[in-house]
């Protein structure tokens, strides 16, 4: 895969576009980051796989009850020295 900054595409694009349609994949740098992928129209589009499978994992934890104060809010007051 080449790499294309976006001012060297916009200073030649045809260029770019016929390496394109000849095959050949890009990815556009703006600042040194990748911002996007030029692929040849007859490509499939890969698609990612989510990341995980399954419910969150947050219902598991046990709750935490606080023991200084009566509620969150009262508690979170107390650790920024509100109270």
């Amino acid at each position: 895969m080449k790499t294309i900054t976006v001012g060297q595409l916009r200073q030649n694009p045809t260029a770019m576009l016929a390496d394109v349609e000849a095959g050949a994949s890009y990815l556009i740098t703006r600042h040194h980051r990748i911002i996007a992928r030029v692929v040849p129209a007859d490509e499939e589009p890969r698609l990612l796989p989510a990341k995980r499978v399954g419910a969150s994992s947050l219902a598991a934890l046990p709750r935490h009850e606080p023991l200084t104060a009566a509620t969150i809010d009262e508690l979170i007051d107390e650790e920024r020295g509100e109270r």
